[in-house]
Parts: structure tokens; C-alpha cells; sequence
């Protein structure tokens, strides 16, 4: 019986099931690429304010912190927007006349919210509570960056959930002294060793299961 493919159909057949398989491999490998990119989670980009309030000025050069502003961030799951009357608490004395704070002014006068645009939204699906993170000795500047070195404030990590889990399989890496959870320039020596031993004092277990941010 005549031969009716000729013998290189085997090579080509050959070559397209393996590049067929490497070219399935490298679309994956760029969709993931892609979604862990900014573009994506929006990680470091910053975001324009109705007013431009400066962290930058506020929290570094001043020294102001930040409970002052976010006044809940030590007792419930939102850290808190600050009202206007917390600015007018500075403002009604101290650049009283700006055009740059009129919105701020107007605020309060009419008794109507700034609306600023959130930085760190999260998913309605995900639970995260300020509170439980400070108790247990996890600084701002873990999860905000240096916000006191930020005129705009931008989201600095993902917020990807294997970012989360990253955190709470090993705590140790990000856990610091209660006392210096406000402390934005504050470095451990050692945060390995500091790190277990303050798991081990603040009673903070290794939780990854999912009831603990999808409720």
C-alpha cells in the first residue's frame, strides 16, 4: 500500500503538539504576569484627591499622628475618614484664607462629607479589621508604606489574596512593639528574631484558612 503522508508529517505533528503545549504555558505565564502588574491591582498609583492633602507634609514634616486623623483604627475594623471638623481644628487658624482648602471650608459650612476616593478598596468579599492588625503588632507602614513620605497616598502592595496569605502564614516577618506600630520609620535590628519572639508574646497564630477574611 502506497504511502499516503509523507515521512516529515510525523516531525510536523510532533512539533506542533509541543509547541501547542509551550504556547498554552507561555499564555498563562502573561496572563499571570499581567494580573499581578499595576495595571491590574493598581499598586503605586496614585490617587488625586478632591483637596491635595498632604501626607507627605502632614504626618512626616509635622509630626502629626495618625490617630489624630484615624481616630478608630485602634478599636474597629475601619481606621475612619476624618471628619471636616478635624481639619478646621488646624485650618480655621492656619492657612484660614487658602483657595486650595475652600472645599474644606464649604465642607464644614454646609455640613456636607468631603468625598474623597479610596486608596486601599478592597472586595465587599473580603473582611479585614484595622483593629485586630495594631493589637497584635503589625505597623502601618506594612500595608500602607511610607504614607509620612507621600504627598498623593498610592497603594503600595497588590492586595492580591496571596499577598494576605504571604502575611499570615508568617507573621513574624512584619510583627513589631505595640508601642511602635505608628512609628513609620521604625526598623527592627533583627525582625527575624524580634519576629518570633513577639508571636510567641502577643499570642498571634498562623491563620490561612479562608473564614478568616471571607465571612
Amino acid at each position: 500500500m502506497a504511502q499516503i503522508f509523507h515521512p516529515s508529517t510525523n516531525t510536523f505533528s510532533k512539533v506542533s503538539i509541543f509547541g501547542a503545549v509551550f504556547a498554552v504555558g507561555g499564555l498563562l505565564w502573561g496572563l499571570a504576569v499581567i494580573n499581578r502588574s499595576g495595571y491590574v491591582t493598581q499598586a503605586g498609583v496614585a490617587r488625586e484627591q478632591p483637596v491635595p492633602f498632604s501626607h507627605r507634609h502632614h504626618a512626616g514634616e509635622l509630626g502629626i499622628d495618625c490617630r489624630y486623623c484615624h481616630t478608630a483604627v485602634e478599636e474597629q475594623a475601619s481606621a475612619g475618614i476624618p471628619p471636616t471638623q478635624t481639619c478646621m481644628n488646624c485650618h480655621s487658624r492656619i492657612w484660614s484664607d487658602s483657595p486650595t482648602l475652600e472645599p474644606v471650608r464649604a465642607s464644614y459650612r454646609t455640613d456636607t462629607s468631603i468625598e474623597w476616593i479610596k486608596v486601599y478598596d478592597l472586595p465587599d468579599f473580603v473582611y479585614f479589621n484595622h483593629s485586630i492588625h495594631v493589637s497584635r503588632g503589625i505597623g502601618c507602614a506594612s500595608c500602607h508604606g511610607r504614607v509620612d513620605e507621600m504627598n498623593l497616598v498610592r497603594q503600595m502592595p497588590s492586595l492580591q489574596m496571596e499577598w494576605c496569605v504571604d502575611c499570615h502564614r508568617d507573621p513574624a516577618q512584619h510583627v513589631r512593639p505595640r508601642e511602635e506600630v505608628f512609628n513609620m520609620a521604625w526598623q527592627a535590628a533583627d525582625q527575624e528574631k524580634l519576629g518570633v519572639e513577639l508571636v510567641k508574646r502577643y499570642g498571634i497564630e498562623s491563620r490561612d484558612d479562608c473564614s478568616i477574611c471571607h465571612r
